[in-house]
C-alpha cells in the first residue's frame, strides 16, 4: 500500500511540474460522492472561485466519486501528498486518532441546523480542526451534507424493527454503538461499495441524508425509508499542511476567502437539496418514505440517546457537555 502511494506522490509531483506552465500551484481535490451532490457542487464552486480570484495562479482539479481513492485510502494519500485537498466525513478522523470528531456521530445531539452551526461555525469547531495539525493536516472548514434517514427493505417505524438487520455504516465506534442500541448488526463498508451491497443483500439497510441516497441510486434497492433525522453527516475540508504552509501568504489569504464563500454556498444547498431529493425519492415510487409520529420519534430518541453516555470515555465527556451547553441540549 505504501508503495502504491509513493508512486502516486511521484506521479503527482510530475503532474505539478507539467501543469506549472498554466498555473503556479495545482490542488488535487479528491472526494467520494457524486458531482451533483451538495459536496460535489461545493467543490466545483470552490474551484471556480479559487481559479478566478488567483487569476489562474492556482488550478483546482476535482476528482469526485472515488475516482482516485476510496474512503479508507484518501486520508493516507493526503498525508503523503498524493492529493492536496479532501472533504472527508467527520467520522473518518476517529480511526486517525482524533476521536473527538466522533461527537458529530452521536444520535440526536443536534435537532436542527441552527444548533449544529453554533458548534461547526464556532470556537468548538475550530478547536477540533486544530487537533489535526500534528497529523500533517490543516482544517479549513466544515461543510454540511445533512441529517440522516434510515432505509431498509422492511418498514422501520420503531427501534424493534431493526432487530437482526445488517446495517451499513461508516467506520465509527459511535455509529457501531448506535446500531447495537437498535438491535441491528453494524457493517462497516466503503461508501462506493454500498449500492452493490444493498442490491445483493450483503447488507439490509443503511443511513444517509436523502441527497446521498438519491444520487447513489440507493432508493432503487431500498423499499422503505424513515425520516428520523437522527444523526448528522458533515465534512471537514482539509489540506496537506506542508503544502498549505508552503503557499505564498497572498495565495493562502485568497484561498481562505474562497473557502469561506464556498462554505456558505455548500451549507445553503445542502439543506435545500436534501429537501428536494427526499421529494424525488418519494416521487420515484421505488421507496416508501415514512415520517414518524411524535411518539415514534420519542421512542427512537429514547433508544439512541444513551449512546451519548456510553461514548463519553471515547469522545470525552467534557466535549459532549460543552456541546450541550452551546446548543441548549438536554438529554432528557
Amino acid at each position: 500500500m505504501k508503495l502504491k502511494y509513493a508512486a502516486l506522490v511521484i506521479g503527482a509531483t510530475f503532474g505539478l511540474a507539467g501543469a506549472a506552465h498554466a498555473a503556479d500551484f495545482v490542488i488535487k481535490f479528491s472526494h467520494v460522492v457524486a458531482q451533483d451532490t451538495p459536496k460535489g457542487k461545493a467543490a466545483e464552486y470552490f474551484k471556480k472561485l479559487a481559479e478566478q480570484r488567483t487569476k489562474g495562479r492556482v488550478q483546482v482539479q476535482v476528482f469526485p466519486n472515488s475516482q482516485l481513492y476510496k474512503d479508507k485510502e484518501e486520508l493516507e494519500a493526503l498525508q503523503l501528498g498524493a492529493v492536496q485537498m479532501l472533504a472527508p466525513s467527520l467520522a473518518k478522523f476517529g480511526p486517525l486518532g482524533a476521536k473527538e470528531f466522533e461527537v458529530f456521530d452521536l444520535p440526536y445531539i443536534f435537532d436542527n441546523y441552527d444548533e449544529l452551526h453554533k458548534v461547526t461555525q464556532g470556537p468548538i469547531g475550530m478547536q477540533l480542526l486544530a487537533k489535526l495539525e500534528n497529523k500533517g493536516i490543516k482544517g479549513l472548514a466544515y461543510w454540511d451534507n445533512g441529517f440522516k434517514i434510515f432505509s431498509a427493505n422492511k418498514p422501520l417505524k420503531s427501534p424493534a424493527d431493526f432487530k437482526g438487520l445488517k446495517m451499513r455504516i461508516q467506520s465509527s465506534k459511535v455509529l457501531e454503538e448506535e446500531m447495537r442500541a437498535l438491535g441491528a448488526m453494524p457493517q462497516v463498508m466503503a461508501f462506493s461499495e454500498t449500492y452493490q451491497a444493498l442490491q445483493t443483500g450483503v447488507v439490509d439497510g443503511t443511513e444517509n441524508p436523502p441527497s446521498n441516497m438519491l444520487t447513489q441510486k440507493m432508493h432503487e434497492v431500498q423499499k422503505y425509508a424513515t425520516v428520523t433525522n437522527h444523526g448528522y453527516l458533515g465534512y471537514a475540508v482539509i489540506v496537506n499542511k506542508k503544502f498549505w504552509d508552503g503557499l505564498p501568504a497572498d495565495i493562502r489569504t485568497t484561498l481562505d476567502g474562497a473557502m469561506k464563500e464556498a462554505t456558505v454556498y455548500a451549507n445553503k444547498i445542502a439543506q435545500q437539496e436534501n429537501e428536494s431529493d427526499l421529494a424525488k425519492i418519494k416521487a420515484s415510487g421505488k421507496t416508501q418514505v415514512y415520517v414518524p409520529t411524535a411518539a415514534e420519534r420519542a421512542a427512537f430518541k429514547k433508544a439512541l440517546v444513551p449512546v451519548h453516555t456510553k461514548m463519553d470515555d471515547r469522545i470525552g465527556e467534557g466535549l459532549v457537555q460543552l456541546i450541550y451547553k452551546q446548543t441548549g441540549y438536554t438529554p432528557n
